[in-house]
C-alpha cells in the first residue's frame, strides 16, 4: 500500500488537518483498513479504489479515524481529490461513492478543490447540562443538532476570543454529543478574510480536537448564512494548525472549497 500524507483546508505544509490518502485496487477486510488508520494516527485516513465506467461514482470512498470508521469526513475528500489529480490517477471532477452518497469533487485552475456535499439539518436544542462547563465557556447562546451524518452538536459562544481561548474537559465532553462538540463564533474583523471562527472536539471517535473540519461546515454555513445574510462564506478553525473553509450555501448542498498539499509519500510493508 502507497501512504500519502496530505494537509488539507491550507496551501502550505505542517498547517491545515492532515489526512492518510490510500489508493488501492479494491478494499480489503475493515480491520486491515483500521489497522492502517489507527497506525497512521491521524484525525482520517481515506481509503479509496476505481470503481467500473458507466456508473454513477468514479471511485469509492471510506475515511477511518484511529477508532472507527465515519460517516462523512470533508478534509479527508478534499486530501483524496488532490492525490487523484496531483498524481494523474484521475482527471477534472471526480464522484466519490460513500456511506453519505455520491459526493463530488472539482478541481479548479488556481489549485483549489470544490466538494459537494450534503446540508446538514440543524434543529434547536435545549444546551445539554454541564456543556459550557466542560468547554470551559461561560455562557453558550445557542446549541443545535446537526443530524445523523455529522451527530455533532454546534454551539454559539459569545465571541471569536472566547472560542480561540477554549481549554476544554474533553472527558466531560464526551458525554454531550453522540461525536463531539463544534463551538462557534462570529469574527471579530471581517476584514481579516473570515467570517466566523470554529473549533471542533471529537472525543468519541479518538479525536481530541480536529485541526480543520469540512464537515462540520455543512453546519456552520447554514448556521451563519442564517446570522449575517450571505448565501458565501468562510470560516477560520481556530485550532493550532489552523485553516480555512470558504463555504457556499446551496439550499440541501453546501459547497466546501479549499486546497491541499502533500507532505509524505511513503510505502506501508507490513
Amino acid at each position: 500500500m502507497r501512504i500519502r500524507i496530505v494537509d488539507a483546508f491550507t496551501d502550505r505544509p505542517f498547517a491545515g488537518n492532515p489526512a492518510g490518502v490510500l489508493l488501492l485496487d479494491a478494499f480489503p477486510a475493515d480491520d486491515r483498513l483500521q489497522k492502517v488508520a489507527a497506525e497512521l494516527n491521524h484525525a482520517e485516513t481515506a481509503f479509496a479504489h476505481r470503481l467500473p465506467e458507466g456508473g454513477d461514482a468514479d471511485w469509492a470512498l471510506r475515511w477511518f479515524t484511529p477508532a472507527t470508521e465515519v460517516a462523512m469526513c470533508g478534509h479527508a475528500t478534499l486530501a483524496t481529490a488532490h492525490v487523484l489529480h496531483t498524481t494523474g490517477a484521475h482527471e477534472g471532477t471526480v464522484r466519490f461513492a460513500t456511506r453519505s452518497g455520491v459526493l463530488v469533487a472539482t478541481p479548479a485552475e488556481d489549485g483549489s478543490i470544490t466538494l459537494d456535499f450534503p446540508t446538514a439539518p440543524l434543529t434547536p436544542e435545549t444546551v445539554p447540562d454541564g456543556v459550557a462547563e466542560a468547554l470551559g465557556a461561560e455562557t453558550l447562546r445557542t446549541a443545535f443538532d446537526t443530524g445523523p451524518d455529522i451527530g455533532d452538536l454546534v454551539v454559539e459562544l459569545a465571541d471569536e476570543k472566547t472560542v480561540v481561548g477554549l481549554t476544554p474537559d474533553l472527558k466531560a465532553l464526551a458525554a454531550a454529543s453522540e461525536r463531539g462538540i463544534i463551538a462557534t463564533a462570529r469574527a471579530e474583523d471581517p476584514g481579516r478574510g473570515y467570517d466566523f471562527v470554529s473549533r471542533c472536539f471529537f472525543p468519541n471517535i479518538g479525536i481530541d480536537e480536529d485541526p480543520v473540519t469540512g464537515s462540520a461546515h455543512t453546519a456552520l454555513a447554514p448556521y451563519w448564512s442564517e446570522r449575517l445574510g450571505g448565501s458565501v462564506l468562510t470560516g477560520l478553525q481556530a485550532s493550532p494548525r489552523s485553516g480555512r473553509v470558504r463555504t457556499e450555501l446551496r439550499g440541501e448542498r453546501t459547497l466546501l472549497t479549499g486546497r491541499a498539499v502533500t507532505v509524505i509519500d511513503g510505502e506501508l510493508l507490513a
